[in-house]
């Protein structure tokens, strides 16, 4: 017989919601990006159970992985199998809980290669359900363009597996104004998953975000606090440090909270390694910052360097 239950079951947070994207439902605007549970430097799978399931805890209702969120061609499906086994062992209704992504990348010995022939989506797309124990995935996304393979046809293939019903939405990742418009001539786009944050700034440049806002398509920003040794370079920023200190928050809410500023239509996916970081960016979605303190972290120098 097991033990008793030292402390009762808390029911879930809540976090301002977001729409996923045409056809799609709100979800939290702060979701979960997966990633960094599945590749190098990883946490043990059970430290990586308990950081998805704080995020749960918090209020996240968008989990966000990937086939090749692993090590290599021996792991493929790593992140997808750890999420699935998170949901399952979470003490809470995982109905309201969407979860995305995405095909078309492979991983040989370790390499990030594109990949976007349609047998090849095709088999990426059956492994990814057999690996989230789904009959249909709620949001799949062309990881990348092939740029040896016309969009068209890539897309096209993702049309046929909507159709027969094992995708429910599809999405596009790191793409261009053009490809996104390209790719909604062969079927509806929910979704567009780019790069944005202080460091890495196209989404805007380039017209992606103001060109999503404008179809209702949703916009989910990937390392929004600028990944790897960016992100480390934020608690010391010169403009970030006081203003956090002044909000009584930490630096990395403040550059989630400004990417969010962009677009009622943009959600943030950051990773986590750990508990703790994953409950202080679910704090960013109800972080309001003055026009004041927007203006100055757009202003402010985010070296690469």
């Amino acid at each position: 017989m097991s033990e008793a239950r030292a402390f009762p079951v808390q029911t879930p947070g809540t976090i301002p919601r977001r729409s996923l994207g045409l056809g799609a439902p709100r979800v939290s605007a702060v979701g979960y990006g997966g990633m960094h549970l599945s590749i190098q430097d990883r946490p043990p799978e059970d430290q990586g159970i308990r950081v998805i399931h704080a995020a749960l805890d918090a209020g996240v209702t968008l989990i966000d992985t990937a086939d090749v969120y692993c090590l290599d061609h021996r792991d493929v499906g790593h992140n997808e199998r750890l999420v699935a086994r998170a949901l399952k062992n979470w003490q809470h209704d995982i109905s309201d809980v969407i979860v995305a992504t995405k095909g078309g990348l492979t991983r040989p010995h370790g390499r990030w290669e594109p990949d976007g022939r349609p047998r090849q989506l095709r088999a990426a797309c059956e492994r990814s359900l057999e690996a989230l124990g789904v009959e249909r995935i709620d949001l799949y996304q062309l990881h990348a363009p092939d740029p040896r393979v016309p969009l068209a046809e890539s897309v096209g293939e993702l049309a046929d597996l909507q159709r027969e019903g094992k995708i429910r939405w599809i999405g596009l990742s790191n793409v261009s104004v053009a490809e996104i418009e390209e790719a909604g001539t062969v079927v509806a786009i929910t979704s567009v998953q780019n790069r944005l944050n202080p460091f890495f700034r196209e989404a805007l440049a380039d017209g992606v975000v103001e060109y999503c806002a404008e179809q209702g398509i949703g916009f989910l920003a990937y390392s929004p606090t600028g990944g790897g040794r960016l992100n480390r370079k934020l608690p010391a920023h010169p403009v970030l440090q006081p203003m956090a200190a002044r909000l009584g928050v930490t630096s990395h809410a403040l550059v989630l909270a400004w990417v969010l500023a962009h677009s009622p239509d943009i959600l943030v996916i950051p990773s986590a390694r750990t508990v703790e970081h994953a409950r202080d960016s679910t704090g960013a979605a109800e972080l309001a910052l003055s026009e004041a303190d927007l203006s100055a972290i757009t202003a402010a120098d985010f070296s690469r360097a």
